[in-house]
């Protein structure tokens, strides 16, 4: 009977996958026709490297931009959701290894989503 619970747990893991990816390459697509709407008759300057803006270098900052309808600000809203996707894939996983109270997985989950974490916010 676990098995066939462990079996639905996997399904569901790999439907949250397969929508996330989904979800982010539309989003990401969007983005991409937007910019190229605006931009795309633009000549590219070749003249020197200039980074992101400041605005795009946080996820408030990409959130604003991307609800003001900022072509670049929702291309970056997708590259963090696609990041989101796994992470949130091995949250899930933690709720159901809990809910089959299997601890064994509960624990190697929590480590997963904790290295996840570190290298996320860590600062190295």
């Amino acid at each position: 009977m676990a098995e066939i619970k462990t079996d639905a747990l996997e399904i569901t893991m790999g439907k949250l996958l397969r929508v996330g990816v989904i979800v982010c390459c539309g989003i990401m697509t969007a983005g991409a026709i937007l910019f190229l709407w605006r931009h795309g008759g633009e000549a590219a300057l070749h003249t020197g490297f200039t980074g992101e803006p400041a605005m795009l270098r946080s996820v408030t900052g990409v959130v604003r931009l991307a609800l003001d309808g900022s072509a670049a600000g929702i291309i970056q809203l997708a590259a963090l959701a696609m990041i989101a996707t796994p992470v949130a894939r091995v949250a899930f996983s933690v709720l159901g290894f809990a809910r089959l109270k299997d601890w064994r997985f509960v624990g190697v989950s929590l480590v997963v989503l904790a290295l996840l974490g570190a290298g996320l916010f860590g600062r190295g």
